[in-house]
């Protein structure tokens, strides 16, 4: 019975009101296109014929991958199966359909292979590119894509297994069945190297390699122990650390033998993250597992190395990624969103923070492709016990500690600080926020935390001193551009002067070499509007110690308008 409280409906008379002042959904963007500085990048790094091929997935990307799959595969974690419903051991890890469909669009787009396949110019150049476009859908699953990428040239070291294993972990076709790779005519690399007691320092693990028929590079062995993290288990094959007779090597472990039988590579639990949660990673166990040696007996961590140091670009790279999608949501947001009677974007202080937050994304951006750039002009230089090395192997060695210290490390604040930037909407997991904020530590932890990064940088100087020329030469080709780039060099130049110090203070050092080389690069090929800004905050000091800091009268429009996306 109607009534005064409760009158009765009449057409849309249940609506209690008008839903306005939300932005519409950002759905079709093309994500490689609409990144400027990546564009840019792309051209000047010597990668322009990649281009169109960039676009085309940057157009894909921005749909189905980016507004449902990465979504659908976080929010339906992988589920491990130690045992079929009769009681028979299997070790199996369950994915959602959107996971498998996010592995296939990363094969078949060669995130994991072109450099090694191609024979354009710059193949590393133009495989970051579309590396940081694709990871823009979701991060997960870009660790067995890396890890698939990264084998190769540990798999070098032995001739015979990159002749068995290379077509397969180059191969563009993805099929996730656990059966002999060579069936299935491709493959999936995963690795496992830490364990509980040792962590970071993997000369302490305990797992140990007996060998079958004599032993020594490419002969079998048999494996018994423990690994605290092993990454992506449902992958083909793994590389593993075990101690031999002749100290800590390496070995290339299958998940299927030949035969058709499961090897004895036992999953104990899934990881339960703080975030990559569509990405399997997991404790195992190896009792009397078969593996073959890679590299020579006792050279594990320098064969390894040849894998860690390309999963360690892919940290850049990523960490570049996660930034854009940041910059990508806040700015969109800012843009249909109003507040006191103007948009948001027309705001002073709001615009303070979108424009340093695009500084900072496009400043990693630009690191990102001329790291990658870096490995092009390496080649395959460098490989485990070499000495004499050209000075672009040494930029490379030291550029990608040094790069992926500081870009990671300002990652996770610069998630924060695009989450606050949508407000309480932010904080809500249908805005994609909250996923992108607990992604990014990860690539900081991954691959070498700060301080494994910044003893690196120290290992590097200290056992090839011509390192430090060879960097301080690339950040002083901007000499005499920028007073305030000139003398931030001048200082870290002085850095060096007290060795006794020196690791004490090596986080500071790493970071003001970062800084020179950001700097340096925005400078020189950079947007004037960027490089101004770039060079009063980070280098002049002329900040706070937080993003939305920069001083006023720097052209914060023509920053912003370089990095959000237009449609």
């Amino acid at each position: 019975m109607a009534t005064a409280e409760h009158p009765p409906r009449q057409g849309d008379s249940w609506q209690t009101h008008e839903v306005f002042n939300q932005p519409p959904p950002l759905e079709g963007v093309d994500v490689f296109s609409s990144n400027l500085p990546l564009v840019e990048a792309l051209q000047r790094e010597g990668g322009a014929w990649a281009m169109g091929r960039a676009a085309e997935l940057g157009k894909f990307v921005g749909g189905k991958p980016q507004q449902y799959w990465g979504r659908q595969a976080n929010e339906n974690k992988p589920v491990l199966r130690t045992h079929d419903r009769y009681g028979n051991r299997i070790d199996e890890v369950e994915f959602h359909p959107a996971w498998h469909r996010l592995m296939a669009m990363g094969v078949e787009n060669e995130l994991h292979s072109l450099p090694w396949t191609s024979r354009e110019p710059f193949p590393q150049v133009a495989r970051a590119g579309l590396y940081m476009t694709a990871m823009q859908a979701e991060a997960g699953y870009a660790c067995p894509i890396t890890m698939t990428f990264a084998v190769v040239p540990a798999l070098r070291t032995t001739p015979a297994l990159a002749a068995e294993w290379e077509p397969l972990v180059t191969a563009t076709t993805y099929d996730p069945r656990l059966v002999p790779a060579a069936e299935k005519g491709s493959a999936i690399s995963g690795m496992a190297m830490t364990e509980k007691q040792g962590g970071s320092d993997v000369r302490a693990n305990t797992t140990f390699a007996r060998p079958l028929n004599g032993g020594g590079a490419g002969a079998e062995y048999e494996i018994t122990g423990h690994k605290w993290f092993c990454s992506a288990p449902m992958s083909d094959i793994f590389l593993v650390l075990a101690q031999t007779d002749d100290g800590l090597s390496c070995f290339l472990m299958p998940r299927v033998l030949p035969d058709g039988s499961r090897n004895a590579f036992h999953i104990q639990r899934l990881k339960d993250k703080l975030g990559n949660h569509s990405n399997a990673s997991s404790e195992v166990e190896f009792h009397g597992a078969l593996a073959r040696m890679l590299g020579e007996p006792g050279r594990g961590v320098p064969t390894i190395i040849e894998m860690v140091g390309h999963t360690r670009l892919d940290c850049v790279i990523g960490g570049a990624a996660g930034m854009r999608a940041g910059v990508i949501a806040a700015t969109w947001h800012a843009a249909h969103r109003s507040a006191f009677g103007k948009r948001l974007i027309e705001q002073p202080l709001m615009r303070n923070v979108l424009a340093d937050l695009s500084l900072e994304s496009e400043a990693a951006t630009m690191l990102a492709m001329r790291l990658a750039r870096a490995y092009d002009e390496a080649g395959g230089e460098g490989g485990a016990g070499s000495d004499d090395l050209s000075d672009a192997h040494l930029f490379k060695r030291l550029a990608t500690a040094v790069s992926k210290y500081w870009v990671c490390k300002r990652a996770p604040n610069h998630a924060f600080e695009s989450l606050e930037c949508l407000g309480g909407n932010g904080y809500v997991e249908e805005s994609g926020m909250p996923r992108l904020y607990r992604e990014a530590p990860l690539a900081s932890i991954w691959e070498g935390s700060g301080n494994v990064m910044s003893l690196d940088v120290l290992r590097a100087l200290v056992r090839t001193p011509r390192s430090l020329e060879v960097f301080l030469h690339e950040v002083g080709q901007a000499k005499g551009s920028d007073a305030r780039l000139d003398a931030h060099i001048a200082k870290l130049e002085g850095q060096f002067s007290d060795p006794a110090t020196l690791e004490t203070r090596a986080r500071r050092v790493v970071e003001s070499m970062a800084l020179a080389l950001q700097g340096s690069l925005l400078v020189r090929h950079g947007d004037p509007a960027v490089a101004d800004a770039f060079c009063a905050s980070r280098l002049g000091g002329d900040c706070g110690l937080e993003y939305g800091t920069l001083p006023a009268g720097l052209d914060f429009e023509a920053i912003i308008e370089r990095n959000r996306p237009q449609l």
